[in-house]
């Protein structure tokens, strides 16, 4: 009886993560349908609240959730995976072999649906490559004392931003290595080839560290209540803490602007920084991460919220069948209507955009229920688990 008790406890924990998870990812597709079919609405980083569309900026603040929740929960369940199997060599192994795969999927199939041609002559290196590299340092990181994995974990999110004025010169030894982990930029290797490092992985390794610790709230002996009072604390620290630092306006990104409109006022006060992210924007997205967590725990047998666990539980499935979903669409519209918006086919109206992406989310979740459902029922096929 005891041990039924504690399996179904897992599992509704389980289901709150997977929610949570499935629910980013419905907001993914989002950000994924602009990139698609309204690239010509030119978005600059930071964005120009001024002159930019109002729909546009709600969109990407919304997109902005999606990386740094991908990758807490990633550490969480790293946590929750060390949990099961007891052994923290297993889980070391697990995260750097699973870390390599998602490295390799995006330098092949991820790169390859975004561009569609072959052979590749950029590579761009985003989430799923930080979550990759993020899982690699974690199988190091998690044989540290927990207190010192915290410690490294809070120095790098608060203190990365003093790393903002460093830079190599091309020619450096440490120009590839910077890229890789703090810089933004393009490695080039020849007039043919070059790689941008559109997420540099500094910052997130500090985020899945702070997954990991948190994935102790996850514990079996901890209650609902227990670690709902967790993520209500955590979520207000972390909430506070960037509303007092942006007030400063001082450290953390780019200062924001006071409009003669107060809406833009509250729209530049939420402008932060993704790439790489800044201190504020780690603190505003966690934020809102970790109330969401708390929230679908509590409401996670509503029906209107748990079909998104089927979403959450073949996540990166969803990933790469969305991303080429997205291409055989986009593909057929330039085959059908031609490049009617200059170099690109795009839709006129951006509130065609939300619209869009509900329908294709209502399209994809049936394939990716039926492979969430084969992942639960033949664990005995081992590689099922790394999508």
């Amino acid at each position: 009886m005891n041990t039924t008790s504690t399996t179904q406890q897992l599992n509704q924990r389980l289901f709150s993560i997977d929610i949570l998870r499935g629910f980013v990812m419905v907001i993914m597709i989002l950000d994924h349908v602009r990139e698609t079919f309204f690239l010509h609405y030119q978005m600059i980083v930071p964005i120009d609240i001024a002159s930019t569309d109002t729909i546009l900026i709600i969109c990407r603040f919304l997109a902005h959730i999606c990386a740094p929740t991908f990758i807490f929960l990633t550490g969480l369940s790293a946590y929750l995976y060390m949990q099961k199997v007891q052994s923290k060599k297993e889980t070391s192994w697990f995260l750097f072999t699973r870390g390599l795969f998602l490295i390799f999927l995006e330098l092949t199939f991820v790169n390859f649906a975004w561009t569609f041609e072959f052979p590749m002559e950029k590579l761009y290196l985003q989430v799923i490559w930080a979550i990759g590299f993020s899982m690699i340092f974690l199988s190091i990181l998690i044989y540290l004392p927990k207190k010192i994995l915290f410690i490294v974990a809070i120095i790098i999110v608060f203190g990365h931003n003093l790393l903002d004025s460093v830079h190599f010169e091309k020619d450096s030894i440490f120009y590839i290595p910077w890229a890789v982990l703090h810089e933004r930029t393009w490695i080039e290797f020849s007039q043919d080839f070059k790689l941008r490092t559109s997420y540099p992985i500094l910052p997130w390794i500090g985020v899945i560290s702070l997954g990991f610790i948190a994935g102790e709230w996850f514990n079996k002996n901890i209650n609902f209540q227990t670690r709902k009072n967790y993520l209500i604390k955590t979520t207000l620290i972390l909430l506070s803490s960037f509303i007092v630092i942006r007030f400063i306006n001082v450290y953390g990104d780019t200062p924001y602007i006071n409009y003669d409109s107060i809406s833009n006022t509250i729209l530049s006060f939420i402008n932060v920084s993704k790439y790489p992210p800044s201190l504020l924007f780690i603190l505003l997205t966690l934020g809102i991460c970790t109330f969401l967590l708390m929230l679908f725990e509590k409401y996670q047998n509503l029906k209107s919220i748990s079909w998104l666990k089927n979403f959450g539980a073949a996540p990166m499935f969803f990933y790469l069948i969305h991303l080429y979903f997205l291409k055989f669409l986009y593909l057929s519209a330039v085959a059908i209507y031609g490049l009617n918006q200059g170099q690109y086919f795009g839709l006129s109206q951006t509130w065609q955009m939300p619209l869009l992406s509900i329908l294709f989310a209502f399209i994809l979740y049936f394939p990716t229920k039926w492979y969430a459902n084969l992942k639960q029922k033949r664990r005995d096929i081992k590689w099922l688990k790394y999508l």
